[in-house]
């Protein structure tokens, strides 16, 4: 019998130790379109390794704001985390290029920009000890307020929330005049609530299913910059499946990205109206103070060149954005 156990033993723990899980963290709604996507992936994921490989989710910032998360893929806690551009540059710091204030202006530019800069940016990445399974983005920062807001000066007078933890962006605000506050997206609403901020950045469907925009009920129309972002596995975790499986299952995250690019884009626009039917004030400006918006922005840029951004991609997005222009007024 203690035989039998022991010969029964020695089949089943090679099958047990060729099982891998991956702990994911987000703060991505619990059900929103990214949190979408990575179940997908999670799917593909079982489907193509024959179900020994299992991704297993944990959206909504239950595990902590994206500098925590971070820390827990770090030592070993996750594996593996979906990050916003703010925290993909706390991992590598030339990730800041696709977000460069009033840079990109179309999503016809940044698809073009990102495609070209992108396999620099996973290698850089992949030296720092992380494997790039997708890109996305989740829609256009846009200024949302508790009073009207038309030009920068208004912005300045405002508590504005920025990201806790990047001491390099908080002083080039307030070098800039505002008046930042360093907080957790997590602590967003009661924020909002206590009055600790007045203003935030983010794009509309996040301001909608976070409930944000009812505490800040005036939106700014002008793009500041799209919000873009990457799902990123410690090469220790990858190196850990079977290295036969990875391409199916790169290939698999790759297109889990994709899948829902285009609907999300769109809900992004569909979030405004909604917003707008429970209240939310849409506030246009005319050229002449979008353009005083532009001059004040670029006026800035020696600023973040070389610091926030490293100066070489900065001219090189810059350089890709002028590339796409110029094409598209061939075409035209």
């Amino acid at each position: 019998m203690k035989r039998a156990v022991i010969l029964l033993w020695c089949w089943v723990a090679p099958l047990a130790a060729q099982t891998v899980l991956i702990k994911m963290g987000t703060v991505a709604p619990d059900g929103s379109p990214w949190h979408q996507i990575l179940q997908h992936m999670g799917q593909q994921w079982q489907k193509v390794s024959g179900g020994k490989v299992t991704l297993r989710i944990y959206p909504g910032g239950v595990l902590g704001d994206e500098p925590d998360m971070i820390t827990k893929m770090r030592i070993g806690q996750l594996q593996a985390v979906a990050l916003s551009g703010s925290g993909l540059s706390r991992l590598e710091p030339a990730v800041a290029c696709l977000q460069i204030p009033m840079m990109i202006e179309s999503y016809e530019e940044l698809d073009y920009v990102r495609d070209r800069v992108a396999p620099r940016l996973e290698k850089l990445l992949d030296e720092k000890g992380y494997v790039v399974l997708n890109w996305g983005d989740a829609g256009w920062v846009h200024f949302f307020t508790k009073t009207p807001a038309r030009r920068l000066d208004d912005i300045r007078k405002m508590k504005l929330f920025t990201m806790a933890g990047d001491a390099d962006a908080l002083e080039l605000y307030q070098s800039a005049g505002f008046r930042p506050v360093p907080l957790a997206t997590t602590d967003m609403m009661p924020a909002l609530q206590t009055g600790l901020i007045e203003a935030f950045d983010v794009p509309p469907l996040l301001a909608m299913l976070n409930q944000w925009f009812g505490l800040a009920r005036h939106m700014l129309d002008i793009r500041w910059t799209p919000l873009v972002g990457a799902t990123v596995v410690s090469k220790k975790a990858w190196e850990r499946i079977p290295e036969s499986m990875r391409p199916a299952m790169l290939e698999a995250a790759r297109g889990a990205g994709l899948r829902l690019r285009t609907e999300i884009r769109k809900m992004g626009d569909d979030a405004v109206a909604e917003m707008r039917k429970r209240g939310l004030n849409v506030i246009t400006v005319d050229g002449p103070t979008l353009a005083e918006w532009r001059r004040e922005v670029e006026e800035a840029y020696p600023k973040l060149r070389g610091r926030l951004v490293p100066a070489e991609l900065f001219d090189e997005v810059r350089r890709l954005r002028d590339e796409y222009r110029a094409q598209r007024g061939k075409k035209s």
